[in-house]
């Protein structure tokens, strides 16, 4: 695979890319559910030098109507105008980074790829690997690129929305990436309605990755999702609660060699608004 297409650089190929110099930006996608200003916040005390800020709900979402979900994607022409004012242009690497596991960082990677930008990864480990390495940090504030928006190009990745995967239930691999007990619907803190599609399988996004917080190994992702039937015949379509976290097992699935799953962008928190949709828990 061309360096460039690879999902994951580790922290020791980050160094060697910067140390040669090429055009590169980073973004630095940190965030939580709980505190949405956290985040950045924290990108203001220390970041990787010369990183941007990203914020999920402001750059990485789009407008809220109630109906599609908690983080609904943005208009494309959004997101390429904000491309272009972080310096991404065509070829330029980006490399993305957060301090929570990497969803974060997985939901920018999958939406440049969107936006059809190939030259995209994540930090594999994210911000803990890159201080556990003794790496440099900067509190120094980054301008705006002044770079046109992002070309217009066909989009890298898939989707699929409420109405056809409705139609499709039963016909299609749907993989929910959120926490088993959220699956089953024992328990629900962020969404109205507990459970998930019918048809659903579980594979927790935390599962992608070792004690150490980096990725496992590809071929470790590959045979786990082989196993759960996921080896590339027909896409599965990836969800999880609002869209961010499905983005996950979609860059391990990348990793691993498997490629063309598709993101129901809306996930459950779309499915569920929507009574007339049915809910399996369990």
């Amino acid at each position: 695979m061309n360096a460039a297409h690879r999902p994951l650089f580790s922290v020791a190929e980050l160094h060697q890319l910067l140390a040669q110099g090429a055009p590169m930006v980073l973004l630095d996608c940190s965030f939580d559910l709980a505190d949405a200003g956290a985040g950045e916040r924290a990108h203001a005390l220390a970041h990787l030098p010369g990183a941007h800020y990203a914020h999920l709900e402001r750059d990485l979402s789009g407008t809220k109507t109630g109906r599609n979900g908690r983080h609904p994607l943005p208009e494309r022409q959004a997101l390429a105008r904000r491309a272009g004012q972080w310096g991404i242009a065509p070829g330029v690497q980006v490399v993305c980074y957060d301090g929570q596991g990497m969803p974060f960082a997985a939901r920018a990677w999958w939406l440049l790829r969107w936006l059809g930008h190939d030259a995209v990864a994540v930090l594999d480990g994210g911000l803990p690997a890159w201080r556990a390495a003794g790496s440099a940090l900067s509190a120094e504030p980054v301008a705006a690129a002044a770079l046109p928006p992002y070309p217009d190009r066909d989009a890298g990745f898939a989707t699929v929305d409420a109405d056809t995967l409705l139609a499709q239930l039963g016909q299609r691999t749907i993989v929910d990436a959120r926490a088993g007990e959220r699956f089953r619907g024992e328990v629900e803190p962020l969404d109205a309605v507990a459970g998930h599609i019918p048809g659903a399988r579980l594979r927790f996004f935390k599962d992608n990755l070792q004690d150490d917080g980096r990725f496992k190994p590809a071929e470790t992702l590959r045979a786990e999702f082989e196993a759960m039937g996921l080896d590339g015949g027909q896409a599965p379509v990836h969800q999880c609660g609002s869209g961010v976290t499905a983005c996950h097992n979609l860059l391990a699935m990348e990793h691993a060699g498997l490629h063309g799953s598709v993101l129901y962008p809306g996930s459950w928190s779309e499915w569920c608004a929507d009574p007339s949709r049915p809910v399996a828990t369990g």
